[in-house]
């Protein structure tokens, strides 16, 4: 990540020894004294300002605004008739326009209305602020917590205390949150503004490894003193690339892992205390919607074992110390991001081989997806019969429930990013049970004896909508039972 360059530093420290040998320093103005030291401090979230410093990491960090699709991810520059409302003049392929099986499983839900392929980091907070889904329904001030440079927002929304600020912007409505922001993702929330070390900025996910580490036998995990470097390489990245939901009434971000961060534990989480995300418009299902989950798969797979890290493949070495910040998909950038890694295994690896194999497990992937998604929409659409046919909420209980978790299965290997590079063998396993669900859920349809593999969750309704009916937010949270401590 950022490290000081240091020949400039030694020019640096050079010339100024120089000019303290040709000027007292009591003759030297108090504004140089000020300008000797770093641009940037612990309240600066400009990142052009850090760029001052570091010019190579703040070019490379610009390139995020480069757009190109791969093969099974990202987007090319779609063309966008800019409006009032919408100024953008290019913007990413709509997923929901171009498949139907998202529209059926997120009926009811603001994703169906406006879901995209991901960009560069550079378009997350302008394309937050402008999806479809804002319209749709207004969305609390959690809903920036990782579409925004946050770290000087929480300060200063909570008086020097990050945790009070991150709780005052959860509660807040998204448009007065969207105003104590400037920026995307910046320098100051990976790196400490002082020292320049990696840092968790995001109480989220300081709570969340805290919950997570509890089940592994630590307690009181202190993600900042206790990480390793390596370690931190990748919780930095998890800070937002997670799965999350809004916790009561104040909407505080939280990162359901209390159980663990495999699928089955995060649903059992979920089942234990209630949560729906919303109703299934169709079905009436209390149905989940997973979240962009690229820390937990990647936890699940072979790089996470092997010690490689986020920052290894998306960000990788340029020279010692120095690593790209053009953050993108290794994809493509093969031969900086994966060939000088394996090549220490095989030295006759080429990048075409890598990427071949790349295309298979994703191809291999994508082909269980399509397979995954048939059967969830074939369980929606039986169950759309049988409600049609006159069958009560009761009778299709089982159903329902195993909808909802085929469903939230599925939606937890589309929603996350790498089309099953992170985790093959986990990707596969997930899609496999999501079909089995499905298949389930047609069989409890037809035979009112049949006793599925996993115990059928009650799932208490929704609270009443005040008087006036509240406006709910689409990206967690909308519906939910009373919050219980995790």
């Amino acid at each position: 990540m950022i490290a000081k360059p240091r020949s400039a530093l030694r020019m640096t420290i050079a010339a100024f020894m120089a000019t303290l040998l040709l000027f007292p320093t009591a003759s030297i103005p108090q504004e140089a004294k000020k300008e000797a030291g770093p641009p940037y401090n612990d309240d600066t979230d400009d990142p052009a300002v850090w760029g001052k410093a570091f010019p190579k990491h703040y070019e490379l960090y610009k390139k995020t605004v480069d757009m190109q699709r791969t093969k099974h991810g990202g987007s090319e520059a779609v063309p966008h008739k800019a409006t009032q409302a919408d100024p953008r003049s290019v913007v990413a392929r709509s997923k929901s326009d171009e498949d139907a099986g998202l529209r059926a499983i997120w009926a009811g839900y603001a994703f169906a209305a406006d879901f995209r392929e991901e960009r560069g980091h550079a378009y997350m907070l302008e394309d937050q602020k402008l999806t479809q889904r804002q319209v749709v329904v207004k969305q609390p001030g959690a809903c920036i917590n990782c579409h925004a440079s946050m770290y000087v927002a929480y300060k200063k929304a909570g008086g020097g205390d990050i945790t009070k600020g991150f709780e005052k912007i959860n509660a807040m409505p998204y448009a007065e949150a969207a105003k104590l922001v400037n920026h995307p993702v910046a320098c100051i929330d990976c790196h400490d503004g002082k020292t320049l070390a990696l840092r968790v900025s995001r109480p989220a996910f300081i709570e969340g490894i805290r919950a997570l580490k509890a089940t592994q036998g630590v307690k009181d995990y202190d993600v900042n003193k206790q990480a390793s470097s390596n370690e931190m390489r990748a919780y930095v990245c998890g800070q937002c690339h997670v799965e999350y939901y809004f916790k009561g009434d104040q909407k505080r971000l939280t990162y359901p892992w209390a159980k663990g961060i495999k699928v089955e534990e995060i649903t059992a989480y979920y089942d234990e205390i209630g949560f729906r995300d919303w109703t299934h418009k169709d079905t009436g299902a209390p149905a989940l919607k997973a979240q962009h989950p690229e820390f937990e798969m990647w936890s699940q797979g072979p790089h996470a074992r092997a010690g490689v890290t986020c920052s290894d493949c998306h960000m990788p070495s340029i020279s010692g110390s120095f690593t790209d910040h053009w953050v993108r998909s290794p994809v493509l950038n093969i031969e900086a991001a994966c060939v000088t890694c394996h090549k220490k295994h095989d030295d006759k690896v080429t990048a075409v081989d890598l990427k071949a194999r790349v295309d298979q497990i994703q191809d291999r992937h994508w082909e269980l997806r399509e397979k995954a998604m048939t059967a969830v929409v074939g369980l929606i659409n039986d169950l759309k019969k049988a409600k049609a046919a006159g069958r009560t909420e009761a009778d299709l209980k089982t159903a329902l429930y195993l909808q909802r978790r085929a469903q939230f299965y599925l939606d937890f290997a589309e929603a996350e990013n790498s089309t099953g590079f992170h985790a093959p063998q986990e990707g596969a396993r997930i899609l496999g049970e999501s079909m089995d669900f499905a298949r389930q859920g047609q069989i409890a349809l037809r035979d009112k004896n049949f006793k599925p593999t996993v115990p059928v969750v009650d799932i208490p309704p929704p609270p009443a909508a005040p008087a006036k009916a509240a406006e709910k937010s689409p990206a967690k949270a909308p519906e939910k039972a009373p919050a219980k401590k995790s």
